[in-house]
């Protein structure tokens, strides 16, 4: 009997398979992917710092190439108010690295392969039932079918599903995902753009710019269905002009929504990543926060190897989890409702709060702090399950 059966063998899983690998505890990784499907993950992932401290104590960092972010520019359209966060305002080298998903699975695996994970191609997870001393995990393969014992099967393939115990926001939107690149050599700046229709973020990635483009559903089809030209040219006057963006790569979308489960853990189960958490992606906070979550949950199973799925155990582990959890969540849920206001003073109240910021420099660090290691503010160096 395996102590951890992970269905999913994206960033996610991987991550979770090495620490659990590090741990010393045994496990298996099903993927639904037929062997030697290529890493073709079109995600952008904006890494903080602290998941760049995590991915460094599994050993993948230098593997990874990433484009490091000096400053965080925030501001909106057409209004006075704007503020620069800065890397030297949380105390690191960088507040963030911006780096292809595809790239990040790729450095996972090649590690947790060269650590003896085992990873099981083309097996898809069907199902599953938990007994009293072990779960049943329902595969299909090629060959047939066959059925998997594990103390603890953890989730981290895929979104939160609508049987679910989950809670739900549609935010009648969708992203615009592409790269750009501009006329001026580029800096280490990330821009959130504000706009009354959605926030637009262009995050550094090597020569070009990533862009995510949030806009409602009914302008999506209309945005995409420009030419390269009049699309640059839209794109140019949400930021007035500043950029001077000159080309875009192929764009693609997908909508936009909040989607949580109201707990991660179930009995002998737990959910990481998306199965967990569906994020909008403002601010980038989704992949990092699944970070946090993998990197706590692998310390407490390290400190209680017997039974992984303990109920007390995974209770622990909820509980520990909820205050970054319930906050990151309510941060990036509550940005999307702020700047989705209507009105001229609403549109003057935030300009005024951008002002704010950017005139104080300990609400700056409070901020930065938060979006690098999430709602407990502070570096991982000590075990906060103690």
């Amino acid at each position: 009997m395996l102590p951890v059966a992970i269905v999913g063998a994206g960033p996610v899983g991987l991550a979770f398979a090495l620490s659990m690998q590090r741990a010393g505890i045994d496990c298996a990784v099903l993927d639904a992917r037929a062997v030697g499907s290529p890493h073709n993950d079109p995600r952008i992932l904006a890494l903080s710092h602290g998941s760049r401290q995590i991915l460094e104590r599994l050993g993948v960092w230098s593997d990874i190439d990433a484009t490091p972010i000096a400053t965080i520019h925030v501001s909106q359209k057409n209004f006075l108010g704007r503020t620069l966060i800065h890397a030297r305002d949380a105390g690191v080298p960088a507040l963030g690295y911006v780096v292809e998903a595809a790239t990040v699975c790729a450095a996972l695996e090649r590690a947790c392969t060269a650590s003896g994970v085992h990873i099981r191609r083309g097996t898809r997870a069907t199902g599953s039932l938990a007994q009293a001393e072990y779960a049943l995990l329902y595969c299909t393969m090629t060959a047939g079918s066959e059925e998997i014992r594990a103390q603890l099967i953890a989730w981290a393939e895929g979104a939160t599903r609508s049987e679910d115990a989950i809670v739900c926001r549609d935010y009648a939107q969708q992203a615009i995902v592409a790269t750009v690149l501009t006329r001026a050599p580029l800096e280490a700046i990330a821009y959130e753009r504000f706009t009354t229709r959605g926030p637009v973020a262009l995050l550094p990635l090597g020569d070009r710019y990533a862009l995510v483009w949030s806009v409602p559903d009914d302008e999506a089809a209309g945005l995409l269905a420009l030419d390269e030209h009049d699309f640059i040219a839209r794109l140019n006057s949400v930021f007035s002009g500043r950029l001077a963006l000159t080309t875009v790569s192929a764009r693609t979308a997908f909508p936009l929504g909040l989607r949580y489960r109201k707990s991660p853990v179930g009995k002998r189960a737990v959910w990481l990543g998306n199965a967990a958490q569906t994020l909008h992606p403002v601010a980038g906070q989704g992949f990092n926060l699944a970070l946090r979550d993998v990197s706590q949950l692998a310390r407490l199973l390290q400190d209680h190897p017997q039974d992984c799925a303990e109920a007390v155990l995974l209770a622990r582990y909820a509980a520990a989890r909820r205050l970054d959890r319930d906050g990151t969540i309510g941060f990036t849920d509550g940005l999307i409702r702020l700047f989705g206001v209507r009105g001229e003073w609403a549109t003057h109240a935030r300009g005024a709060g951008l002002l704010a910021l950017d005139l104080l420099p300990a609400a700056r660090r409070f901020v930065a702090q938060r979006m690098i290691f999430g709602a407990r503010g502070g570096p991982w160096r000590v075990n906060p399950l103690q």
